[in-house]
């Protein structure tokens, strides 16, 4: 991490600052209970040269993220060598899927942080290795909304029963997660119902970002975050975005996601006031 010193920012139950474990193996996790809700999860693991750190997979799917250094993963009698990166500003990373109901162990020699998200799930798939050049890279929104979408487990880029997660990459100075947009109710065809987390890292010592969260009905989720490296969000409902990056330094998020629907589907719907002529993004 570029940054651990305490910051000002908006705490609430949505906003999740680096550190806030209950579990001291993690820098960071948010499980349902911690969230207030039922599927989606995150934990951040910090391992030493030679570390090693192992748990039981439960009831929920797992995938294995790189974000500083590589690891061997094992589980169910196989084992998985990711190669990982030097950090999330550099590259994509190949990435490791852990079935639920599996004991998994995460070793580094070299040492590392790695992000493992989670969703509760019913189908149980086989373990399987993600390499980075399969990874779908997509350049979305143009000028100052301008960003890269990295779409490791997207809904149709890696099979998973319940998880879906991506990696974005926003400029310094520009803004994400644009236009505001929900996905917390279910209208076949067109939205889907999703728990959604964004993870941040900041490029750059002393970077900060912001993240939005607002009501799409009375009493919903209303919150504006400064974010700095560690740091989470949590958006159980509501319109989110955008995601802005303080210029000259690049903010990288993690969204994981999952929701109740029988499909695994990203389905979403623009706030009426910020959507372009062609309703896409900027």
């Amino acid at each position: 991490m570029t940054n651990t010193e305490p910051h000002a920012a908006t705490y609430s139950g949505l906003y999740v600052p680096r550190g806030a474990t209950a579990d001291a193996r993690y820098a960071l996790d948010i499980g349902p209970e911690r969230a207030g809700w039922t599927h989606s999860s995150l934990r951040i693991l910090e391992l030493p040269p030679g570390g090693t750190h192992t748990f039981a997979t439960g009831d929920s799917e797992w995938i294995v993220v790189p974000l500083h250094g590589g690891c061997t993963v094992r589980t169910d009698a196989e084992q998985f060598q990711l190669l990982g990166r030097e950090s999330v500003f550099a590259s994509v990373t190949d990435f490791v899927y852990v079935p639920r109901d599996a004991q998994a162990q995460i070793a580094s020699d070299a040492g590392g942080r790695f992000a493992l998200a989670g969703a509760r799930c019913g189908r149980r798939l086989p373990a399987r290795y993600g390499p980075a050049s399969e990874v779908p890279v997509e350049e979305r929104g143009s000028g100052t909304c301008a960003r890269q979408v990295r779409n490791f487990a997207s809904a149709d880029a890696f099979d998973c029963d319940k998880l879906i997660a991506v990696e974005v990459i926003t400029p310094g100075g520009n803004w994400s997660s644009y236009p505001p947009h929900k996905h917390d109710e279910y209208r076949p065809g067109e939205e889907a119902e999703l728990e959604e987390i964004y993870y941040f890292e900041i490029d750059g010592p002393n970077g900060f970002g912001y993240q939005r969260v607002f009501p799409s009905r009375e009493g919903g989720s209303d919150v504006l975050a400064e974010v700095r490296s560690g740091d989470a969000v949590l958006v159980p409902d509501g319109w989110h975005g955008p995601s802005i990056a303080q210029p000259g330094h690049a903010m990288y998020y993690l969204n994981v996601m999952a929701g109740p629907g029988e499909t695994r589907e990203w389905r979403i719907c623009f706030h009426p006031a910020h959507v372009d002529s062609t309703g896409g993004y900027r």
